[in-house]
């Protein structure tokens, strides 16, 4: 079963190519950082503090093109982590078919919040096991 996940932080720092993002399991203690692009962060961060651009931004064109083609954005699954890169799926119902679509996680989320309402965000249980496990080790 997928955990469901709250966008917890959102580090952006000018200086560094990597920003942060962080998921907190709702409901419970497990956390852990996702390293993004500075565009997708700053894409979450202006959604997550309510700030409209004055032309859709690429995740804004991203969730009109879906509800336009008769698609209903359902969740976002961070579904594998391979070697320190997470995959995601973004989910999108179609004609009562759920259609996965592989996305980066940091675009998934960034649909996710730019979806009215917000998207759920969930993380397969043996990826958030791993995370876990990883930041246990590096301890």
């Amino acid at each position: 079963m997928p955990v469901t996940m709250q966008l917890s932080r959102i580090i952006i720092s000018e200086i560094n190519d990597q920003q942060v993002i962080y998921l907190k399991e709702v409901g419970g203690d497990r956390s852990f950082p996702i390293l993004i692009g500075y565009f997708e962060a700053k894409s979450i961060d202006r959604r997550v503090k309510g700030e409209e651009a004055t032309r859709p931004l690429t995740h804004d064109l991203l969730v009109s093109v879906a509800e336009h083609l008769g698609g209903e954005l359902q969740d976002v699954v961070i579904t594998e982590l391979h070697d320190h890169v997470y995959y995601a799926k973004l989910r999108v119902r179609h004609e009562g078919e759920l259609i996965e679509i592989d996305a980066r996680p940091s675009d998934a989320i960034a649909v996710a919040v730019t979806s009215d309402p917000a998207l759920p965000i969930y993380v397969a249980e043996d990826v958030l096991n791993d995370v876990m496990r990883e930041q246990h080790e590096e301890d």
